[in-house]
């Protein structure tokens, strides 16, 4: 902090951020700071201190001419503060760098986790549209016992709020719903490889439906994205048109849930993990009354107990960790969103992208052709180029 001390027959004050020393002489200055001595009244001084104050520079003072007003200019620090303010200001800098990377560590963690889960479940119960509803259910359940239980805030919300969330849950369930079907009919990696193709629906509909205009640079890194995608789609040795299609599905959708996200919801409160626990709970209300006329409970039935003798108890497990996780990765990938920018988000992303395909590829011993993986990264590589060209 910067103090100034006046030289004056005035009571002299010393301002500072948690101190304030009143004089009636200057007798008590020259104790506590000790200064040389300066002219004053004989009166009897006063002082009131909390914190003491440590000089660490004089600037300038004069002692010549005691009967003229004399500024003096010391910086000083509280004696409870033992580091300059620019040391602080980096270790908080640091600490916010470590948070964010213990975000994106969690999330790509429980990322691959769901993914592995999720296609063991599918793998044995291959009905998609009930492995989505209760994806939905189980994080919409995690929230609603948080609130009740004050484990986390409620959101202030009306109707409003629900009225322009609507179309945004709309677009996030046919993209979820659509990715599960891709990885019931493909391989993890696979439909991960076309998902990555995701920006490139993002600039056509952009441009064609919305108008808007990008650089140059935009468009070219859409080319090894669009031709990544297509060497691995054509190289896939166990390639399925319903889960190709599942995965492009997926892609427009999330895009237009993207844009109605931000168009909808600038300048609403609600964000992070609320506004994602909103958007699951209504998304859980769109899915479920289709998910029993697609599906119905009589193939759940009968699909649950091949299930069950096929795999154990264990398939109760695989079931409900997929759910848990489900919920976990988008909930943390929010939570990250708002301490982070979109560019810092979208490297994060793509990144994401190469740690599910390289684990799944382990796990599952999917076959890979070389010239499949080359256009998988090919693709990735263009996803990325792509982040730092948007920006």
């Amino acid at each position: 902090m910067i103090c100034s001390i006046k030289q004056s027959t005035i009571t002299p004050t010393i301002n500072g951020s948690d101190t304030i020393f009143r004089r009636k002489n200057m007798s008590a200055i020259q104790r506590s700071l000790i200064l040389p001595s300066l002219n004053a009244n004989k009166s009897k001084p006063v002082l009131s201190m909390s914190k003491p104050l440590h000089v660490s520079k004089v600037e300038s003072f004069a002692l010549s001419r005691p009967q003229k007003r004399t500024l003096i200019t010391c910086k000083a620090y509280e004696a409870d503060r033992s580091e300059p303010i620019e040391a602080s200001e980096v270790k908080s800098e640091a600490a916010k760098r470590v948070k964010i990377g213990i975000y994106f560590a969690t999330w790509w963690a429980l990322n691959v986790v769901f993914n592995i889960y999720n296609k063991k479940v599918l793998n044995a119960f291959p009905y998609p549209w009930l492995t989505s509803t209760l994806s939905l259910a189980c994080g919409s359940l995690m929230m609603m016992i948080s609130w009740a239980t004050r484990i986390a805030e409620a959101p202030n919300t009306d109707f409003e709020f629900w009225k322009i969330l609507f179309p945004v849950a709309v677009a996030h369930t046919i993209g979820h719903v659509a990715a599960t079907v891709s990885m019931s009919k493909v391989a993890v990696s696979f439909t991960h490889i076309i998902k990555s193709g995701e920006p490139a629906f993002s600039v056509l509909v952009s441009r064609f439906l919305l108008g808007e205009t990008f650089p140059p640079s935009v468009y070219m890194s859409l080319v090894p994205i669009i031709g990544g995608c297509a060497l691995a789609a054509v190289t896939e040795l166990n390639f399925n048109m319903i889960g190709f299609m599942g995965a492009m599905i997926s892609n427009l959708a999330f895009v237009f849930r993207n844009i109605f996200s931000k168009r909808g919801m600038k300048g609403k409160s609600v964000s992070g993990m609320n506004y994602y626990a909103c958007l699951s709970i209504l998304s859980l209300f769109i899915l479920t009354p289709f998910a029993i006329a697609v599906e119905g409970p009589q193939m759940w039935a009968a699909g649950w107990q091949t299930a069950l003798s096929q795999i154990g108890p264990n398939f109760i497990w695989w079931l409900a960790a997929q759910s848990i996780f489900y919920h976990l990765y988008n909930q943390v990938s929010y939570m990250s969103l708002n301490e982070i920018s979109p560019l810092t988000f979208s490297i994060g992303n793509t990144m994401k992208r190469i740690s599910v395909i390289v684990s799944s590829i382990i796990i599952f011993h999917t076959p890979v052709q070389p010239i499949n993986a080359l256009g998988a990264a090919i693709a990735v590589l263009g996803t990325f180029l792509y982040s730092q060209a948007k920006q």
